[in-house]
């Protein structure tokens, strides 16, 4: 049986992306941007930064109650979008594969339904990306969108 190799919250906050593709690491930033403005009780929350990490997820999720997936999304919406999906909405919305995180994501949460440890409260907030190329900072708008986005996490 898979055990987590780090102490359980029942809540964790899991930032995932590519920090060095601009935009696509808007997960991971607003992560950060949540752990330096606000303050978490860390026997209640956990706030985690899953880079692209895939499969070895699995080990820093097992036995949380409630997993907060900030991420960069891409939908039909324009760059700038915020979306929340959860529950079947999630698996469905990333079936079309757009990164490697993504298969991780989908196959994680399948993994932990079908060992019989699924998460009973899994949400994904997320924001349509401006910008891909490569660089290390966020485009000026997501950079701007950031405050009110991890205000919304905050509420979740």
């Amino acid at each position: 049986m898979e055990e987590s190799i780090v102490p359980v919250a029942p809540v964790t906050v899991l930032g995932i992306g590519n920090i060095i593709l601009r935009d696509e690491g808007f997960g991971v930033r607003a992560m950060e941007y949540l752990e330096q403005h606000w303050a978490f009780s860390e026997d209640e929350v956990r706030l985690l930064d899953g880079g692209t990490l895939g499969p070895e997820l699995l080990h820093f999720v097992t036995g949380t109650q409630h997993l907060l997936i900030l991420d960069a999304v891409s939908g039909d919406g324009a760059p700038g979008t915020a979306y929340r999906f959860e529950d079947d909405a999630i698996m469905a919305h990333f079936q079309e594969k757009v990164s490697s995180h993504e298969i991780g994501i989908q196959d994680v949460l399948a993994w932990l339904t079908v060992t019989d440890r699924a998460i009973p409260n899994v949400v994904v907030l997320g924001m349509q990306p401006y910008d891909l190329s490569a660089g290390l900072t966020l485009s000026s708008a997501m950079e701007a969108a950031l405050p009110a986005f991890a205000q919304r996490a905050a509420e979740e």
